[in-house]
This record gives C-alpha cells, sequence and structure tokens, in this order.
C-alpha cells in the first residue's frame, strides 16, 4: 500500500455502522411451522412469521418543524409493532430502509441512526440491516417480522355476539395533530397530546396479552380512526356492528380542549388515526377482560348478524361512515 493512502468516506457504509453497531443478536428459536396468511389483515403470516411494512414519509407522518429525529423515528417504529400486536404476536426481526433528505443536516442523521439502533435494541427487536439513500424528501421503511402467539387474531373473525372493545383513549394523537396546526401556543396546557401525536406510547405486547387471556375474535390496531377500522373489521368478518356513542373512552385531555375550543371529541376519536391502540371482539367476560394488567379496556358495542356499522347516539341509529385519515 503506498504510504499516506487513506479509504475515502464512505458515507452510507459508516452510516449503517452506526445503526448496526448496537443491534441485538437474536436468541429465539427460527419458528419451524408452515403457514401462510396473505394480504387482508394487519400483518401478513408466513412460515411460523408475522410479517408487516410501514413507511413514513417527512412532510406527511412526521414534520421537523414539530417533531425531533428520535420523535420522528420513534412514531415510525410504533406504527409497525402495533401491526404485530394486532396479530397477537411479538416483534423479533426488522429491515429498515431510510432516505435521508438532502437538506437534513449531519447531526439529524446522526441521530436518526441513533434513534434506529436505540429503540429496536431496547424493544428486543434485532435489526438484520436494510439500505440507505438520500432525496428530496425523508422517508422510513421498516419491514417487522413477529412471532405468533398460540392464536393468531385476524379481522375476519368477529362472531355475532362479540362485544366490541378499546383499548386505551380515543382522540389524542388528532387532538395533537390539531393543536399544532391551529392552537401551538397551547402545547405546554395539554403536552399528552402533543406527545401522542409525536411518538405515541401503546401497550406493545397488548394483543399477546389478549390472546392469552382467551380472546378469539377479530383485531386491528387504530391506524385511521375507529370509523374507518370498525368498517374494515365489519366487512371482513361479514358481520354488522352497532357501536354506543356515550361508550366511546375518548381521552379527558380532549374533551378538555374541545371544551375549550368549541370542538366535536366524538368526531376526533371516531375519525382521528394514528391512536396505535387495539380495537378487538371478544365474547369472554368483561371481569376477564378488566382484569389484564394494561390501560383501560372499554366495551363499545356489539356484533350483530348482517352487514355495516352504525351507532347509536340517544336512542337514534345511523349508519357510521368510515372517516377519512390522511397520516397527516
Amino acid at each position: 500500500m503506498e504510504q499516506g493512502f487513506a479509504f475515502p468516506d464512505l458515507g452510507e457504509f459508516r452510516f449503517v455502522s452506526k445503526i448496526l453497531s448496537n443491534s441485538l443478536r437474536e436468541r429465539q428459536p427460527a419458528p419451524g411451522e408452515r403457514s401462510w396468511l396473505f394480504a387482508g389483515d394487519d400483518a401478513a403470516q408466513f412460515d411460523g412469521w408475522l410479517a408487516t411494512k410501514d413507511l413514513s414519509a417527512e412532510g406527511t407522518h412526521f414534520i421537523f418543524d414539530w417533531s425531533t429525529p428520535e420523535q420522528a423515528v420513534e412514531k415510525h417504529i410504533v406504527s409497525n409493532v402495533s401491526d404485530i400486536s394486532a396479530m397477537g404476536g411479538v416483534p423479533r426481526l426488522a429491515l429498515i430502509g431510510i432516505c435521508n433528505s438532502k437538506a437534513w443536516s449531519a447531526e439529524t442523521c446522526e441521530r436518526i441512526a441513533s434513534a434506529f439502533a436505540e429503540g429496536f435494541a431496547r424493544r428486543g427487536i434485532t435489526l438484520l440491516g436494510g439500505d440507505t439513500v438520500s432525496a428530496k424528501t425523508g422517508l422510513f421503511s421498516t419491514t417487522l417480522l413477529g412471532t405468533p402467539s398460540e392464536h393468531v387474531l385476524r379481522r375476519s373473525a368477529a362472531k355475532p355476539g362479540d362485544g366490541v372493545y378499546v383499548v386505551g383513549t380515543l382522540g389524542k394523537a388528532a387532538a395533537g395533530l390539531w393543536l399544532l396546526m391551529n392552537r401551538p401556543d397551547l402545547k405546554e396546557k395539554f403536552p399528552r397530546l402533543i406527545q401522542h401525536h409525536l411518538a405515541p406510547k401503546i401497550e406493545e405486547l397488548a394483543g399477546k396479552k389478549l390472546v392469552e387471556a382467551g380472546v378469539r375474535g377479530a383485531c386491528m390496531d387504530i391506524s385511521d380512526g375507529l370509523s374507518s377500522e370498525l368498517n374494515h373489521l365489519a366487512l371482513s368478518s361479514k358481520v354488522s356492528a352497532k357501536i354506543l356513542k356515550q361508550s366511546l373512552p375518548v381521552d379527558p385531555d380532549v374533551l378538555e380542549l374541545c371544551a375549550l375550543q368549541h370542538l366535536d371529541p366524538y368526531e376526533l376519536a371516531l375519525d382521528g388515526g394514528e391512536e396505535y391502540q387495539l380495537v378487538f371482539t371478544s365474547n369472554l367476560s368483561e371481569s376477564i377482560l378488566g382484569a389484564l394488567d394494561f390501560g383501560p379496556i372499554t366495551k363499545v358495542g356489539e356484533i350483530f348478524e348482517g352487514c355495516g356499522v352504525y351507532i347509536e347516539s340517544a336512542g337514534e341509529v345511523k349508519p357510521l361512515v368510515a372517516g377519512g385519515w390522511s397520516h397527516a
């Protein structure tokens, strides 16, 4: 080697190496069963693995004027983990794709790399590798593999007689977005709502715990809004659902904000996306479900024969239209 020769600055190699430097080594045995479940649920299943892919685009899912790099990465990871949870599984392995915006500073890219490495390691997820590029707009992509529980929860498993339940409270992410867009001066008054929009915290093993408790009904995560998810669930299960408006577990901070700003809390609770909590059906008693050791579980309705989703308020029953959500 000639004296003074040095390798060029391999920026992508260095960036990937930083992410992988603290990656866990997978110690769980590889699944050995042969099973297949194709598109139509929160995750697919093949050869004993649950598999999902979610993307987060700058300007749509995260905006660095509002969130830190760590919050943007955390939100992205949660969006993938919630899909595995909705199937009753545990996340194990990840492949990532990162498109660094050419407008991001070197510090921002370094923080994103560290956030991915730490976020997966903290959850016991092994990062197998992936790819990085750069372009005008930033983008995160994760393919997440998980191991199922003894039973896989599906959207198509709701049966007449099941109750409809929601894990946690509703409306937080949509309310947080509304604050950032319309009343950023109120951020200090409602920090939980801002936090849930920018970097939501959920019970990430909720699906597994539901299976262990005996739940065998349908399940989905609330990423596009409860009204939308209920319509997906009813259509997939070929059943009808009716929910009671006054039973919806609207978050107390959402109620306070809506009273202050003259907003409809039920609109946020029904049509607001990016909650990443679970909606599921079950014929188990409420006492069994209430004994689970994570967050509140609220019965909001029932499953019937027929088709369509309906909402009852003050004795009046109307169709529940699937509300739109753009993941803004």
